[in-house]
């Protein structure tokens, strides 16, 4: 294909006359039918609801063929509409349109596509099962469209993936706005996602694939890296690191495929459990698992050679996690580290398979025999628990990915609770090492991708911001030392341990001086003609965006970790404070009804204008967090903001008083 054809495919949006009809791949990896959630009424709605985007001229073909899909898929993909142009990043110069801002969003949709970042391409799945940047291809070319048209003074609506349109405002405003998910909280249980998604009219973009921020992997990998390392801290008695010790976890479909390489990268032995021979395929091929094994005993051979070398190595195990952990318990195989990234916000849908069943048994079952499936999945908890429970026993360290695992344990009868019946017996990773040691100082996951799509820009940036860190680190404080060390150390590595995948972006952790320091320097270079424009934004899993009771606000202790009040304050703030787009989302890692998340998106084109726009917005964004961190009592978000408070004099913020404990036992 042209370029020229590229473009024109574009700005066509949905075209006027019918494309051939779908072919199947049966090499891409498919996501799982959805269950039949709606009656005849509601399907006849569906199929109104998925032909207004076309003329009635071509209804008669259409009507049947996606009601077809509803029937084989659980859901209208539109398949017909996937447009025959390759989906990945491209340079930003090769996107049509009057606004570069635009075309960075189509930039960041495009590789949310692409093929080797997707976890379900055809169906619009970016990661976790059911994240999706569109409900349907009529969606992604109207999209593309309207932002191939925009100016400037405009601004796109998204309605979870719908294009509700181009509305006029000004150039200082977000130029794309993105709603997912957004529900009445009465009608925000799973089951709700499933009857709205299938009519159309609401869908989970997971945040970062809502958001257009999802990077692949290479997303999580560093805040795995960094969970790792400070786990090995914890477990740690003569300060040995991870060298010889065993960390074993499921999950290498989207983000968990992270782990094999954070694994890598931490120095330590992991064995990862997969039961999708594809999603195994994929990160074998790519590289970010070392080995594939089949066969239990020929696993436990394997991870005994391992610890007696002290390898660095990564394992793949083909099957289901639960044979794992009780394989391990009964050969007496000692596991230092375990933990669990499998999609358990989306249980019964895919992102957690029964054991005992093969893949495909399992999915036939998913879609034909739903009350069964769930029966079977929380069976599978209650023995995953069980065998968890075994090892901690022995001196495991377990701790919650903030997956949902504990709380869909807890919700299937499982021995997850603590003695006082209200919290879980093992941590969150936020708990205990991310929200205390990173989130509440600021340090959260900072990335960029570079618009230019070359890998000299992106060494470019590598070297920036690892020069950048290292002058800050010069007047740091003790308390944020050792972040600052372990991101010096995670970016000088970043080459070497081939983290892209798909678009040319890196991310690491960073506070918000670094982020701002970080962010100026590159605008800075792309003002003198080193590298061209970079976009910058982060995951969810952050300071700010996000309110998560079971992962990323888990450690508020005030009461208020049910709230959502941080999430649109920080969305509403970057707004208004200079981002390129904005989104706030019902779900993210735990899912639907469990989380509320806002993000960003910015244009750094080597302006004054973007200059102004990042310090003021970065500021903000992390800062808002901190300060809600600080308000619950959290001490080390007390010290960060008031830090931030010394350095920006308009900054004020309310601190909170400590109290006698004494006192309020006596009275209660």
């Amino acid at each position: 294909m042209t370029l020229k054809t590229f473009k024109n495919e574009l700005m066509e949006g949905i075209p006027n006359d019918l494309p051939p009809a779908y072919k199947f791949n049966p090499n891409l990896n498919h996501a799982p039918k959805r269950k039949d959630s709606l009656n005849n009424e509601e399907k006849k709605l569906a199929l109104k609801n998925a032909l207004r985007y076309f003329p009635m001229k071509h209804h008669n073909v259409l009507a049947p063929e996606f009601a077809q899909e509803l029937e084989d898929y659980g859901r209208i993909y539109m398949l017909r509409y996937k447009p025959t142009h390759k989906l990945y990043a491209r340079n930003i110069k090769e996107y049509p349109g009057k606004s570069l801002q635009a075309k960075a969003v189509m930039l960041m949709i495009q590789n949310n596509l692409d093929h080797s970042v997707a976890q379900h391409p055809d169906e619009l799945i970016t990661y976790g099962g059911n994240g999706a940047v569109f409900q349907n291809w009529a969606q992604y070319r109207l999209c593309m469209k309207y932002l191939a048209e925009m100016t400037d003074e405009q601004t796109l609506c998204m309605y979870s993936g719908h294009p509700m349109g181009l509305f006029p405002s000004h150039k200082d405003a977000p130029r794309v706005i993105v709603t997912n998910g957004m529900m009445i909280p009465n009608y925000s249980k799973p089951d709700d996602w499933e009857k709205f998604n299938a009519l159309g009219v609401s869908q989970f973009g997971q945040m970062t694939a809502g958001s257009y921020m999802y990077i692949g992997p290479q997303g999580i990998v560093h805040g795995t890296t960094i969970t790792l390392l400070n786990s090995g801290r914890k477990i740690s008695k003569t300060g040995e690191g991870l060298s010889g010790k065993l960390f074993v976890t499921a999950g290498l479909g989207g983000m968990s495929g992270a782990q094999p390489k954070a694994g890598n990268i931490a120095g330590c032995i992991s064995v990862t459990a997969e039961i999708n021979p594809k999603a195994t395929h994929t990160r074998h091929s790519q590289g970010w698992v070392d080995e594939v094994i089949t066969d239990l005993g020929e696993l436990c051979v394997r991870v005994r050679k391992a610890k007696k070398d002290k390898e660095i190595v990564s394992i793949a195990y083909q099957g289901n996690i639960v044979d794992v952990w009780e394989k391990f318990d009964t050969e007496n195989i000692f596991i230092d580290l375990g933990s669990d990234q499998t999609s358990l916000h989306n249980p019964w849908a895919g992102g957690y398979y029964p054991v005992g069943l093969s893949f495909e048994e399992a999915n036939d079952m998913m879609s034909n025999n739903p009350e069964l499936f769930k029966e079977k999945i929380q069976d599978t908890l209650r023995r995953h628990a069980a065998s968890v429970n075994k090892h901690t026993a022995k001196g495991t360290y377990f701790f919650d990915y903030g997956n949902a695992f504990l709380l869909e344990s807890s919700r299937a009868g499982a021995d997850v609770m603590a003695e006082n019946g209200i919290n879980f017996r093992y941590p969150s990773y936020v708990q205990d090492i991310m929200g205390p040691m990173c989130f509440d100082y600021g340090f959260g996951p900072f990335r960029w991708v570079c618009a230019s799509g070359k890998s000299e820009d992106l060494l470019k940036t590598d070297q920036i911001a690892c020069k950048v860190l290292e002058e800050i680190m010069q007047n740091s404080p003790l308390e944020i030392q050792q972040q600052m060390a372990d991101n010096i150390q995670w970016i000088k590595g970043a080459q070497k341990n081939k983290l892209v995948v798909g678009s040319q972006a890196r991310i690491l952790y960073a506070d918000a001086e670094g982020r701002i320091k970080i962010a100026a320097a590159f605008n800075e270079a792309v003002n003198k003609g080193k590298i061209g424009p970079v976009i910058l934004g982060r995951d969810h899993h952050d300071v700010s965006g996000t309110d998560s009771p079971y992962r990323e606000t888990s450690n508020i202790y005030d009461g208020s970790k049910f709230t959502a009040d941080m999430a649109i304050h920080n969305v509403i703030g970057d707004s208004f404070r200079g981002a390129t787009w904005v989104s706030i989302h019902n779900g993210g890692g735990v899912g639907w009804g469990e989380v509320i998340n806002g993000g960003f998106g910015m244009l750094l084109d080597g302006t004054d204008t973007a200059d102004k726009k990042l310090r003021s917005m970065l500021f903000w964004d992390v800062n808002n967090g901190i300060s809600r961190r600080s308000w619950a009592r959290n001490e080390e978000a007390v010290f960060a903001i008031k830090r931030a408070m010394k350095h920006e004099p308009l900054l004020k913020v309310t601190l909170p008083n400590t109290t006698n404990d004494e006192l309020i036992d006596s009275i209660y």
